[in-house]
């Protein structure tokens, strides 16, 4: 999951209109402030998923890591789920599963790790 955050994250940066049309629509995936703003949640999406690589073997860090992935998941499903109606249905649909479900998993690796 980290890997596929860190994967996702480059992506992004690399090709934040391209990654980010199918989340919100290739006309609002081409103005500059979006691309912004997907850069700096791509920066974010890195930054967690190698900080979950480096902490997965403390006890104490590492589920507090993967707390942090989870709750930034959430927010990306609630915001999704809150613009839905100025989002393409599939890519919406798409991230909420995606964000929602990268949230439940993050909350329970996070408990289990913390249980380790």
């Amino acid at each position: 999951m980290a890997a596929g955050r860190v994967a996702l994250g480059v992506a992004v940066l690399v090709a934040p209109e391209r990654v980010m049309s199918g989340w919100l629509g290739e006309g609002n995936a081409r103005h500059g402030g979006v691309k912004d703003l997907g850069r700096g949640l791509a920066a974010r999406d890195i930054a967690l998923g190698l900080a979950v690589l480096q902490t997965l073997d403390d006890p104490v860090v590492g589920p507090r890591v993967l707390l942090a992935g989870a709750f930034a998941d959430a927010a990306d499903a609630v915001s999704t789920i809150l613009e839905r109606d100025s989002l393409p249905g599939p890519g919406a649909l798409a991230t909420v599963a995606v964000a929602g479900g990268a949230a439940v998993a993050g909350l329970y690796l996070a408990q289990r790790l913390a249980d380790a």
